[in-house]
Protein backbone atom coordinates (compact mmCIF):
# COMPACT_ATOMS: atom_id res chain seq x y z
CA UNK A 1 0.00 0.00 0.00
CA UNK A 2 2.87 2.45 0.67
CA UNK A 3 4.77 1.55 -2.75
CA UNK A 4 1.83 2.20 -4.32
CA UNK A 5 1.72 5.68 -2.52
CA UNK A 6 5.47 6.96 -3.25
CA UNK A 7 4.79 5.64 -7.46
CA UNK A 8 1.73 7.61 -7.64
CA UNK A 9 3.34 10.35 -5.54
CA UNK A 10 6.73 9.98 -8.10
CA UNK A 11 4.04 9.81 -11.04
CA UNK A 12 1.97 13.34 -10.15
CA UNK A 13 5.86 15.19 -9.71
CA UNK A 14 7.46 13.59 -12.95
CA UNK A 15 4.34 15.21 -14.73
CA UNK A 16 3.57 18.72 -13.01
CA UNK A 17 7.05 19.64 -13.66
CA UNK A 18 8.04 21.59 -16.79
CA UNK A 19 10.93 19.75 -19.12
CA UNK A 20 11.92 23.20 -20.43
CA UNK A 21 14.57 24.97 -18.94
CA UNK A 22 14.08 28.69 -17.39
CA UNK A 23 16.67 30.76 -18.94
CA UNK A 24 17.82 34.31 -18.21
CA UNK A 25 18.85 37.04 -20.45
CA UNK A 26 20.20 40.44 -18.87
CA UNK A 27 20.95 43.89 -21.19
CA UNK A 28 19.26 46.80 -22.22
CA UNK A 29 15.48 47.24 -23.81
CA UNK A 30 14.17 49.88 -25.64
CA UNK A 31 10.71 50.54 -27.08
CA UNK A 32 8.95 50.40 -30.30
CA UNK A 33 8.78 54.24 -31.82
CA UNK A 34 5.39 55.04 -32.59
CA UNK A 35 5.82 54.85 -36.68
CA UNK A 36 5.83 51.46 -36.05
CA UNK A 37 1.63 51.34 -35.27
CA UNK A 38 0.21 49.43 -38.15
CA UNK A 39 2.93 47.97 -39.37
CA UNK A 40 3.14 44.17 -40.30
CA UNK A 41 5.70 41.96 -37.50
CA UNK A 42 7.93 39.80 -38.24
CA UNK A 43 4.89 36.95 -37.63
CA UNK A 44 2.84 38.89 -39.91
CA UNK A 45 0.87 40.11 -37.13
CA UNK A 46 -0.41 43.89 -37.26
CA UNK A 47 1.50 45.66 -34.84
CA UNK A 48 -0.30 47.82 -31.92
CA UNK A 49 1.47 50.09 -29.35
CA UNK A 50 -1.26 48.83 -27.04
CA UNK A 51 -0.75 45.42 -26.54
CA UNK A 52 1.79 43.38 -24.80
CA UNK A 53 4.24 42.57 -26.98
CA UNK A 54 7.69 42.41 -27.86
CA UNK A 55 10.44 41.99 -30.91
CA UNK A 56 14.02 39.34 -29.65
CA UNK A 57 16.58 38.36 -31.98
CA UNK A 58 16.28 34.81 -31.70
CA UNK A 59 12.90 33.58 -29.61
CA UNK A 60 10.27 31.60 -31.21
CA UNK A 61 7.52 33.50 -31.87
CA UNK A 62 4.93 32.90 -28.94
CA UNK A 63 7.43 33.18 -26.27
CA UNK A 64 6.06 34.25 -22.92
CA UNK A 65 9.02 36.57 -21.54
CA UNK A 66 8.56 38.00 -18.17
CA UNK A 67 10.75 41.40 -18.54
CA UNK A 68 11.73 42.97 -14.98
CA UNK A 69 13.07 46.22 -15.28
CA UNK A 70 16.49 46.33 -12.78
CA UNK A 71 16.36 49.99 -12.09
CA UNK A 72 12.55 50.21 -10.43
CA UNK A 73 11.87 46.03 -10.00
CA UNK A 74 8.87 46.44 -12.67
CA UNK A 75 7.91 43.29 -14.06
CA UNK A 76 5.55 42.75 -17.37
CA UNK A 77 4.80 39.58 -19.33
CA UNK A 78 5.35 40.04 -23.35
CA UNK A 79 4.75 37.56 -25.60
CA UNK A 80 6.89 37.92 -28.74
CA UNK A 81 5.59 38.17 -32.26
CA UNK A 82 8.73 40.49 -33.97
CA UNK A 83 12.28 40.50 -34.60
CA UNK A 84 14.70 42.64 -33.43
CA UNK A 85 16.07 45.20 -31.70
CA UNK A 86 18.61 45.89 -34.25
CA UNK A 87 20.79 48.35 -32.22
CA UNK A 88 23.88 46.97 -30.42
CA UNK A 89 23.67 46.36 -26.79
CA UNK A 90 20.12 45.80 -26.56
CA UNK A 91 18.32 42.51 -26.57
CA UNK A 92 14.44 43.01 -26.55
CA UNK A 93 11.99 45.80 -28.04
CA UNK A 94 9.01 46.79 -26.08
CA UNK A 95 5.61 47.70 -26.95
CA UNK A 96 4.63 50.80 -26.22
CA UNK A 97 2.24 49.84 -23.13
CA UNK A 98 4.62 47.24 -21.62
CA UNK A 99 7.12 49.99 -21.53
CA UNK A 100 4.91 52.45 -19.64
CA UNK A 101 4.06 48.90 -17.38
CA UNK A 102 8.17 48.69 -17.05
CA UNK A 103 8.49 52.92 -15.31
CA UNK A 104 10.87 53.36 -18.99
CA UNK A 105 8.96 56.03 -21.28
CA UNK A 106 11.08 58.88 -19.87
CA UNK A 107 14.29 57.28 -20.26
CA UNK A 108 13.29 55.21 -23.55
CA UNK A 109 16.08 52.33 -22.62
CA UNK A 110 16.39 50.42 -18.95
CA UNK A 111 18.39 47.64 -17.36
CA UNK A 112 16.16 44.81 -17.63
CA UNK A 113 16.42 40.93 -16.92
CA UNK A 114 14.45 38.59 -19.34
CA UNK A 115 13.22 35.51 -17.75
CA UNK A 116 11.34 32.98 -20.24
CA UNK A 117 11.13 28.82 -20.65
CA UNK A 118 13.17 26.85 -23.29
CA UNK A 119 11.33 24.56 -25.17
CA UNK A 120 13.49 21.85 -26.54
Amino acid sequence: MIQRYYIWLIAILCFSTSCARKITESGKASYYADKFQGRKTANGETFKQQRMTAAHPTLPFGTKVKVTNLNNGRSVKVRVNDRGPFVAGRIIDLSKKAARKLGMLQTGVANVKLKYKKKR
